[in-house]
Parts: C-alpha cells; structure tokens; sequence
C-alpha cells in the first residue's frame, strides 16, 4: 500500500518561505519519479517541479529559480523549499509518486495522469 503524507504547509507574507515534505513508507528513495502539484481554487492541477530517480529535477516557469525540490534518502523524504513566495504561488500543494518509472517524462512533462499515487495535499497560503 502506498501512502504520500504531506506536511508544512502554512500562511506566510509574500516574499517569505515554507517548506514541505512529503513522506512515502511504502517504498525506497531515490527510486522512482516524485513530484509536486499544486491546485488553486477554480484552476486545474499544475505541475509545480518533478525529480527523477538520479536528482535531475524540471520546474514550471513561475517557479524557477524560487523553489527547489528535493529528495532525501536517509529520511525517505521528498521536500519542496519554496522561496520569495508570491500571492499567486497560494494553493493547494501535493505530493505525487510516479511508481512506473524511475526518470520523469518530460516531454510531455506535468502531466497528472502519469502519476499515481497522491497524498491529501498541504495549503499554502500567501499574502
């Protein structure tokens, strides 16, 4: 059984941090395809970063250079450090496994149906 817990959401004011994490003990990291999506309300799912089993990692435009995601294999973490937050990154935040593959697809890249497994999503709110 896979389960995705997402935790550290939170409000913040514009141009600060948070940091999520995202725990999965149903299987080892680094091995397959992570990600994190995020859904405001009224809009569709977006991808926000995904990283395939080597670290090689891809962003959305509105969010290169101000976030990083990463995966921690002592802690069988995943983690989305978001930096220089706008109002426009507030929305739902999730955590996905894409449990078929070891390297993300990237073209086409972010796309919801190619992963899996999600977790209960973290808010992020920021203004």
């Amino acid at each position: 059984h896979v389960q995705l817990v997402e935790s550290g959401g939170g409000s913040v004011q514009p141009g600060g941090s948070l940091r999520l994490s995202c725990q999965a003990p149903g299987f080892a990291f680094p091995t397959y395809c992570m990600g994190w999506f995020r859904q405001a309300p009224g809009k569709e799912r977006e991808g926000v970063a995904i990283i395939s089993s080597d670290n090689t990692a891809t962003y959305a435009d509105s969010v290169k250079g101000r976030f990083t995601i990463s995966q921690d294999s002592a802690k069988n973490t995943l983690t989305l450090q978001m930096n220089s937050l706008k109002p426009e990154d507030t929305a739902m935040y999730y955590c996905a496994a894409d449990l078929s593959r070891g390297y993300c697809r990237v073209v086409p890249t972010f796309l919801p149906t190619d992963f899996a497994y999600w977790g209960q999503g973290t808010q992020v709110t920021v203004s």
